[in-house]
């Protein structure tokens, strides 16, 4: 892969030989950005767990302090009254079947679905499309509830839903490179703390094998993984 001049720049100010705390690492992620839209800042986890059976599947949410600098686009997918309550909490959209069609149809501008427990069934039929997209609502993360409007706060105020992949690897976006270092710091520290508390009792040997984060344009800065308590 050939790098451009940019990027070539910023490596030079990441030591690949270093293992950063998490404060110096959200320094360097800040000073390497050079893209000239605002960046994301991601973190990418790797897990010494088997993705491929179920009790190792490590998933979960977390409410990072300070959001992750975007707006986030809700639908709730629920009858009255409880669309309305949405609404009030600040969802985007609420309702059902017309949610249900538009969804069928392709309609694809939001980010979080959370529905009530009655309406399912109705949900689970688009599941092809949902799931795919990390859509599907689901009760481990708080997203099928009927406290419609406490999790439209949440998820409005900075709650982010993560799972490892097949690989073993645990992706997210933890804010902006607009963010202080400070606010970055906490909410990567955050995040981690939430991965170590998810450990799967059957996960045998090291569990947090490397932590990489990184503006989007920007080089990958290693932290060191003993920061996460498991």
């Amino acid at each position: 892969m050939a790098y451009g001049k940019k990027y070539k720049n910023a490596a030079k100010k990441v030591d690949a030989h270093k293992l950063y705390s998490v404060d110096e690492a959200m320094a360097v992620v800040k000073e390497t950005a050079s893209a000239k839209f605002v960046e994301s800042v991601d973190i990418a986890v790797r897990l010494g767990v088997d993705p491929k059976k179920a009790d190792q599947a490590v998933r979960g949410t977390v409410a990072l302090p300070h959001g992750i600098g975007k707006s986030v686009r809700v639908l709730v997918m629920a009858k009255a009254p409880k669309d309305a309550e949405a609404k009030a909490a600040g969802a985007d959209h609420a309702g059902l079947e017309e949610y249900v069609e538009k969804i069928k149809g392709g309609w694809a501008d939001i980010d979080v679905i959370i529905a009530t427990p009655d309406v399912m069934v109705e949900v689970g039929k688009l599941g092809k499309i949902l799931g795919p997209r990390g859509l599907m609502p689901n009760p481990k993360s708080g997203t099928v509830t009927l406290d419609v409007a406490t999790a439209v706060k949440e998820v409005k105020a900075g709650k982010i839903e993560f799972r490892v992949d097949k690989a073993g690897v645990v992706h997210a976006t933890v804010g902006k490179v607009s963010f202080d270092a400070v606010k970055l710091a906490e909410n990567v520290k955050a995040f981690l703390t939430t991965v170590g508390k998810l450990k799967p009792s059957t996960s045998k040997g090291q569990y947090v094998k490397s932590i990489f984060v990184s503006s989007t344009m920007g080089p990958s800065v290693q932290i060191d993984r003993t920061v996460v308590q498991s």
